[in-house]
């Protein structure tokens, strides 16, 4: 059986990053990095460096978290695992992948793009490291970058949106104000418009600037939903990580509410089951198939670099089917997909 154990970074000294992990210490993304170690000593090592929330976010690190399980299951070794904190300066992020790098871990996954920098630092350092950079483009030569069109999974959102809103009015809720979160709400608002274009759009971000709380704060994606919702909101689609999570709550607590999901299916995911009939559907953004196909290059000894993107026509983004919620309209959401895939519909990323 597998196992797993949790500590806080601040229990263990870098060299004991080699060793098996033993629990010591609060894993809150609040108050200090988290670690947790898996497998056996044997095959390839794969280190994470989790975005705040980490594994168990139900979005964003967990879609990651799946592409590593997978690749240590099919071919064995180990899995290391170091989660942010909200308050993390660069130089904490160059430590953790620092750390990994020191212990033997190879390859390195960053899950986040606010690693972009350090990346590219640590990285250089470490030449013969492979490390993976997910939601940004790094410029060292040994870093895989892996990107999504997350503006044309989120017009399919926006497309839904428009088809399902019964007060002509939904709304659109980021964890933080960045360029990325903005491509999600882009791709939103124009897929409202372009299908139906007197449905008016609520846009708000729960954070901005450095502040990444947003991310993990679903106390407050749930007082962003609550509000548009009493605004007149009756769909709200969420980017903001565990964040999202309480969105979902509040949509569920509001009879002919709708809520979209985002990176995970989140119709199908076990700490959301109460919810579930409130989730119409999910932009997933497969990370978990751009991790695995990372670390499988490295296991085959032919190790990407460079920007892979991971786009619509790819199946890199899409809107999950579970429940059957979004069944009704699949003629035009296969439509809307068509015109972006064969260029006839250039979704914004801003």
């Amino acid at each position: 059986m597998r196992r797993v154990a949790k500590l806080s970074a601040a229990c263990i000294a870098t060299a004991a990053l080699a060793m098996t992990a033993t629990a010591c210490g609060s894993t809150s993304s609040d108050t200090g990095s988290s670690s947790s170690s898996s497998g056996s000593s044997k095959g390839i090592k794969i280190g994470l460096a989790y975005d705040v929330g980490g594994r168990g976010d139900r979005s964003f690190n967990d879609s990651a978290a799946r592409g590593a399980d997978k690749a240590e299951k099919e071919f064995g070794g180990s899995i290391k695992e170091l989660t942010a904190k909200t308050s993390d300066t660069e130089a904490d992020r160059e430590q953790r992948l620092t750390d990994l790098a020191d212990a033997g871990y190879n390859p390195i996954v960053a899950v986040g793009f606010s690693y972009a920098t350090s990346i590219d630092k640590v990285a250089k350092e470490y030449p013969k490291v492979s490390f993976g950079l997910i939601d940004s483009v790094a410029t060292a030569k040994n870093v895989d970058s892996i990107t999504f069109t997350e503006e044309q999974g989120s017009y399919l959102a926006g497309v839904a949106a428009a088809l399902k809103t019964k007060k002509n009015h939904v709304g659109f809720i980021g964890g933080v104000d960045t360029p990325l979160i903005k491509k999600f709400a882009a791709g939103y608002v124009q897929g409202v418009k372009d299908t139906k274009s007197s449905v008016k759009v609520d846009v708000q971000y729960l954070t901005h600037g450095s502040d990444l709380s947003g991310f993990s704060s679903p106390d407050k994606g749930k007082e962003a939903a609550s509000g548009q919702l009493d605004n007149g909101a009756d769909v709200i689609y969420s980017a903001a990580g565990s964040s999202g999570n309480g969105s979902i709550e509040a949509v569920a607590g509001t009879k002919g509410a709708w809520a979209i999901g985002v990176d995970s299916d989140q119709y199908n995911i076990p700490g959301l089951a109460k919810y579930k009939n409130s989730i119409l559907t999910s932009m997933v953004k497969n990370v978990d198939v751009g991790v695995y196909d990372f670390i499988k290059s490295v296991h085959d000894g032919k190790p990407l670099t460079g920007n892979q993107i991971y786009s619509l026509a790819k199946g890199g983004v899409g809107l999950a089917t579970s429940g059957g919620f979004i069944d009704d309209i699949k003629t035009q959401l296969d439509a809307a997909k068509k015109k972006i895939v064969d260029g006839t519909v250039t979704v914004k990323t801003s």
